[in-house]
């Protein structure tokens, strides 16, 4: 049983006690035997649990409210150290209709929000692009003027949930301004004609990702996500409120790890004595719950600048999602080490842990990226 205590932590009020109180008991149940042997059917199947459940309605705000984002780290934090896919759908849903969730009109929140939290519609947030990366001030992709709408052209690459999302949220170059200023933010279903899924790509921990085509696709007026321009706030701003939560899965992977590592080495026995007894061993447990407590302070205390209303907690979510992914790599490496040959095998745990972990510590952000970010900020504070 993962370490609960973190939950008396003045970051918490009673709600977020009961909802990761509740979500543990649920996955627990939910959770233990979910198929991953067909990747879209598991995301499809995990994101209707989900929806079933009632916990996708955390992943976009009620009309006039902001979203709790220390509602969504327990959340994301739970259900990593249950299953690596609940956390990828969950997470998907609620960053997949963030730009509508915050900036959005009241027509495209009821059109999609609705659906979304329910587990009825799978959505995807569609920014990287295949010369861009990190850099998302150099976007190339166009919106271009068509009438009353617009007509989108060129590729997103690396887009989670692309191939079997219902929504996109897509940003693309509209021309208002160079770098940064030229982009907005376009909400596109689907079955939009032109939109091409032009191919999957495959990596270590298997999730929906891929490759889209944008060959002329006419979007509406309506379509438009806040104004003109602003795309890169936009997207700025929905970053900022899921990073921490980025981190917050690390935790839960880190989590699980531990747990992990300390069941292996209490009842593993060397010359008739358990692991747990030699003293590099407990040295190896106590740096892991090091790791994992200053990861939690760090993630916790942006989550909760953010819900005390801060405009912007972008050096704090940097930190948390730097230290934390970093981290629990560490942590997870040590668990397998710790689990000797049993460790590589795959169909284990912490094999499995090996695997997710890594991406992470390259979507929204790569570590090296968010050492830039908290350089400037404070360096810029001072």
């Amino acid at each position: 049983m993962a370490d609960r205590s973190f939950l008396t932590w003045p970051f918490f009020e009673a709600r977020h006690r009961e909802l990761a109180d509740a979500l543990d008991l649920w996955a627990a149940e939910k959770l233990s035997g979910v198929d991953h042997a067909d990747t879209d059917a598991a995301c499809r199947s995990l994101v209707a649990m989900l929806g079933d459940g009632g916990w996708l309605q955390h992943s976009g705000a009620p009309a006039g409210q902001s979203l709790d984002v220390r509602s969504l780290c327990l959340i994301r934090e739970t259900l990593a150290r249950y299953d690596g896919l609940a956390d990828f759908v969950f997470a998907m849903q609620g960053l997949g209709t963030g730009a509508i969730s915050l900036f959005g009109t009241a027509e495209q929140q009821a059109d999609w929000l609705p659906l979304t939290r329910s587990g009825q519609a799978i959505s995807a947030f569609a920014l990287t692009e295949p010369q861009s990366g990190s850099d998302v001030a150099s976007s190339t992709m166009t919106a271009a003027t068509d009438g009353n709408g617009f007509v989108l052209d060129g590729r997103k690459t690396w887009i989670s949930n692309g191939g079997i999302a219902d929504v996109y949220t897509v940003f693309a170059r509209t021309g208002e301004g160079p770098g940064a200023k030229g982009l907005s933010a376009f909400v596109v279903p689907a079955d939009t004609p032109g939109l091409i899924v032009e191919e999957r790509l495959q990596v270590m921990a298997p999730h929906p990702l891929a490759t889209l085509h944008f060959d002329g696709v006419k979007v509406p007026g309506s379509a438009l996500i806040g104004e003109r321009g602003k795309g890169f706030g936009i997207a700025m701003s929905v970053l900022d409120v899921f990073r921490s939560t980025v981190a917050a899965a690390a935790l839960g992977f880190a989590r699980r790890a531990l747990d992990e590592a300390i069941s292996r080495v209490t009842s593993r026995k060397v010359q008739g004595a358990p692991l747990s007894d030699l003293q590099m061993v407990q040295g190896h447990i106590a740096d892991m719950a090091v790791d994992i407590d200053a990861s939690a302070l760090l993630i916790y205390r942006a989550a909760w600048a953010k819900d005390s209303g801060a405009a912007r907690v972008t050096r704090e979510a940097a930190m948390a999602k730097l230290f934390a992914t970093d981290h629990a790599q560490s942590v997870i490496d040590k668990a397998v080490q710790l689990h000797g040959g049993d460790g590589v095998r795959h169909g284990q745990m912490v094999e499995s842990l090996y695997r997710e972990i890594r991406a992470l510590r390259i979507y929204e952000g790569a570590s090296d990226v968010q050492r830039v970010v908290i350089a400037r900020q404070t360096l810029g504070g001072r």
